[in-house]
């Protein structure tokens, strides 16, 4: 499933050529699909590897700054996070970096995995306190690392308004689309953040949270990882259920502003997930329908 123009094809012929040339131990182990995001394509390799390629140039760049600081922060975090065993180099025939990760057993975050929502709350708030505590190690919000999610709204403000047109246009009366945009310009009022920058995963998703025993086990996916203002990190929360939500936020004690701009940062990513994946990852498009009505629901009880 090809997602973006600059898009490199990739296959198992592809990925085990590539694990012959640079890690010929590798090259005859079972190799199968383990799932593909926005970003990344991902292949199960033996039972203990996972191989995850970039599909843009764009995307390798986040796939860099993995190799680099994952080994650095994960001794700070007391959930597993990927483990980096084969720093992969371009080739003629694909000519990006890439990776190969110890494989986490696990299930993705979800109502058939999770026993307590209240729990799993309180244990990913205490996951972000952990990673936005770590020692930014001279790092700066500049680079690789200055992702937009840890600035503030406003530059953003352009780019989003088409991107409430063209819901409008694609989903209809399906959501509340006015409401929606009416949360967004409220939160543009509201001042801008002025705290300490941080580390941020910048993707808390469901699907970037591995459950194990019932319980929240491991992250992954830390393309998005960035310095920054921390609002946005906490956009992710409307995709889990409202007790979970709640006890996210009771964990961490945030003030009403920077909720309303984590809700915005929400808004902006599914409205944007939508008018951008519209016609080529549906399965995303619902993921983001799903948090913009949980948004609204929320908002009303509120």
């Amino acid at each position: 499933m090809m997602l973006h123009e600059d898009e490199i094809p990739v296959d198992e012929t592809l990925v085990r050529s590539l694990l012959k040339r640079q890690r010929p131990a590798w090259g005859d182990l079972p190799l199968s699909p383990a799932g593909a995001g926005t970003d990344n394509t991902m292949y199960r390799l033996g039972d203990d590897l996972l191989v995850r390629l970039p599909r843009t140039a764009d995307n390798a760049q986040s796939v860099r700054k993995e190799q680099a600081w994952l080994p650095r922060l994960a001794p700070f975090l007391s959930c597993p996070v990927p483990e980096l065993v084969h720093a992969g180099t371009p080739t003629d025939v694909f000519p990006l970096v890439w990776s190969v990760y110890r494989w986490i057993h696990g299930e993705e975050a979800g109502p058939d995995t999770i026993q307590d929502w209240d729990a799993f709350g309180t244990d990913l708030a205490a996951v972000v306190r952990e990673l936005h505590s770590i020692d930014l190690m001279g790092a700066t919000h500049a680079g690789d690392l200055s992702w937009y999610r840890g600035g503030s709204l406003e530059p953003c403000d352009q780019w989003i308004s088409g991107c409430f047109d063209d819901c409008r246009t694609t989903v209809g009366s399906e959501l509340d689309v006015d409401r929606l945009e009416q949360l967004w310009r409220a939160a543009l009022t509201m001042p801008e953040p002025s705290g300490p920058h941080v580390w941020l995963h910048g993707d808390l998703k469901p699907t970037n949270l591995v459950a194990r025993d019932g319980k929240l086990h491991a992250v992954i996916d830390f393309g998005g990882l960035s310095i920054g203002f921390p609002d946005a990190e906490h956009s992710t929360i409307w995709d889990l259920p409202p007790q979970a939500r709640q006890a996210y936020w009771d964990t961490l004690n945030l003030d009403d502003v920077t909720w309303a701009r984590a809700r915005a940062w929400a808004i902006a990513v599914g409205v944007s997930g939508i008018s951008y994946y519209w016609h080529t990852f549906p399965a995303f498009v619902d993921e983001c329908r799903a948090r913009l009505h949980a948004i609204v629901i929320d908002a009303a009880a509120r």
